[in-house]
Order: C-alpha cells, then sequence, then structure tokens
C-alpha cells in the first residue's frame, strides 16, 4: 500500500506492491472515486454469541492493508477502540517495514476492543466479510500482495474459533461469493500495536489516492449495507489518548 508523509506526494510501500500499478492509482484514484470493488450483502451468522453485559472482549482480524479494516471498524457501533497493528509472527519482527518484506508470519491485522452487550462476534464478522474486505482473495487485497495481506481470523477461545468456522461453512454454502473463502483461522498468540503514524490514518489522511480508491468506499459501503451496525463518529486512537 501507498504511504504519504505531509507535505509529500505519495510513496509505493516497500516490497510487495506494484510499482506502476502505485504510480498508475495515484495518478488515477481521484477520477475514479468509488470504483473500488462493491461490497456484498450476505446474512447474519446463524451461529453467534449472544449479546450480553460483561467485560470488554477483543477480536484480532486480518484483510490487507489496515488503515482500511481500521477505518471500517472505528464506525461500528458498540467498540471502544481499533487499533492497527501485526500478529502472526514474532515480537522482533513487528515492524512496518520489516512486515512488509512478506517473510515475518506477521499480517497486518487489527484489535478490536468491544462491549458485547451492544455487539456481537458474529456481527463484527458480518463486518469483516461484507464490506471490510474480500475473503476470496489468497495473500493479497486489491493492489497490495503477499501474505502479510492474507485474510486471518485471530480467534482468542473455542467460541470465537466455533462462531467464525461455522459462519464460513454457512457463506460457502450460500454462495454468496465468488468463490471459495480462504480465510486462515488462527489461534490468536500476540498482537503488536503498528507505529503511531499508521493509527486513524484513513481519517488523517482522507485525500490519500490509496484511501480515496480502495478504502473511503468501505466507509460508504458499511453505511450503506448494515446501518444498523454503523455509527457516523469513528471511535479513534487519536481520541483515546487525549
Amino acid at each position: 500500500m501507498m504511504s504519504a508523509s505531509s507535505g509529500s506526494l505519495p510513496k509505493l510501500k516497500a516490497g510487495t506492491c506494484a510499482l506502476l500499478g502505485g504510480l498508475l492509482l495515484a495518478v488515477l484514484a481521484p477520477a475514479l472515486t468509488g470504483a473500488a470493488e462493491a461490497p456484498v450483502a450476505i446474512p447474519p451468522a446463524a451461529f453467534d454469541a449472544p449479546k450480553a453485559p460483561g467485560p470488554l472482549q477483543t477480536a484480532v482480524l486480518s484483510g490487507g492493508c489496515f488503515w482500511g479494516v481500521q477505518g471500517v471498524f472505528e464506525h461500528l457501533v458498540g467498540v471502544h477502540k481499533v487499533l492497527s497493528g501485526y500478529s502472526g509472527g514474532a515480537r522482533d519482527t513487528a515492524s512496518y517495514e520489516v512486515v512488509s518484506g512478506g517473510n515475518t508470519g506477521h499480517a497486518e491485522s487489527v484489535q478490536i476492543t468491544y462491549d458485547p452487550q451492544k455487539v456481537s462476534y458474529g456481527q463484527i464478522l458480518q463486518v469483516y466479510f461484507s464490506v471490510a474486505h474480500n475473503p476470496t482473495e489468497l495473500n493479497r487485497q486489491g493492489p497490495d500482495v503477499g501474505s502479510q495481506y492474507r485474510s486471518a481470523i485471530f480467534y482468542a477461545d473455542d467460541t470465537q474459533k466455533k462462531i467464525a468456522a461455522s459462519y464460513i461453512a454457512q457463506l460457502n454454502k450460500a454462495g454468496v461469493f465468488g468463490g471459495p473463502i480462504v480465510t486462515q483461522l488462527t489461534a490468536f498468540q500476540a498482537f503488536y500495536p503498528a507505529e503511531d503514524y499508521h493509527q486513524d490514518y484513513l481519517l488523517l489522511n482522507p485525500s490519500n489516492p490509496y484511501i480515496v480508491y480502495n478504502d473511503l468506499p468501505k466507509i460508504r459501503n458499511f453505511q450503506k449495507l448494515l446501518p444498523v451496525l454503523y455509527q457516523a463518529k469513528a471511535v479513534t486512537v487519536t481520541d483515546i489518548k487525549q
């Protein structure tokens, strides 16, 4: 994915993004706003944990560049915090430049802290599968290629594992996508927050061509497709720190 520092032209992420594709995206994206892949309307999870009072819970998901996935879930009802970061690899390789090489085992991930009385794990997965990413793409999302962009659910316990596995089987049986879901189910080991400049990146860089073309449509799709789960005011890392 492309990154941009304040007052500079967008630059390509080291490693996996194709140079030509990135340059064309930077030139054409402003004219192609909203042309990113359409969302997929999917049914709710047939098997889910009931909403109930209790301590805050976490979900760790990977679905391509964490900028857009974080941006989507910051608009989810019942969310307290969403962090961009890395999961699946070791602590000493959990940095942007190293993960970008695609050989660390890490995936760009988001850690979602949520109130189980307001939103269920199955509802989180409904947003994840329908608007946050394309679960049929193997080791890539859009212009980003490599295992660090894989579709993966890092389940925290047997309940999360059963809900995720059941939902994937349900969606595959219903044939709602153009191909089989390739999302990995992996036991959660650790999550390492990404560098500060990656947090709230979508909200802080709305004119970045990568964000305009790939990620802002996800927010609009979320609002349109799942309005009951969408909240207009994003819960940001910046606000939490203040």
